[in-house]
């Protein structure tokens, strides 16, 4: 079976990668905007979802991976929720800068839609990261 990938963002100072590394694994939720929603809709088991810091330096910091099903929220059953548990961290973080500057990823709707808390990302994307972070090992 493919692995498709994904890019989740969280603020550091709510929940950094750090803490992922620590725990082991955690339930992603308080996802609200329907264009997220029907990316994290679209995960399945086993797929790796890149972890985005969006406060500071805007960078990928590290992945992990989708751990069962995706799930409708026990409080609100619109909403949905996936388990990720931890893969790995990349010694050097990969910038939005660093991304927007090779040029290649306009289409990207990381680079499109600064907001966007959830996303499919690109397989040219995932081919380029693994040239760029030569630690990431999904």
């Amino acid at each position: 079976m493919r692995m498709n990938y994904y890019l989740a963002k969280s603020e550091p100072s709510t929940y950094s990668i750090g803490e992922l590394e620590r725990d082991g694994k955690t339930v992603w939720d308080g996802v609200k905007n329907a264009q997220a929603l029907q990316a994290i809709r679209l995960m399945a088991d086993g797929d790796c979802v890149l972890f985005y810091h969006s406060e500071g330096v805007s960078a990928i910091v590290g992945w992990g991976y989708v751990e069962g099903p995706v799930r409708a929220e026990a409080e609100d059953a619109k909403l949905a929720i996936f388990t990720m548990k931890f893969g790995g961290k990349f010694a050097s973080p990969v910038t939005l800068k660093e991304i927007k500057a090779s040029g290649k990823f306009e289409d990207f709707a990381l680079v499109r839609q600064s907001r966007l808390s959830t996303m499919a990302v690109p397989a040219a994307f995932v081919a380029w990261l693994k040239k760029a972070a030569r630690d990431f090992k999904p």
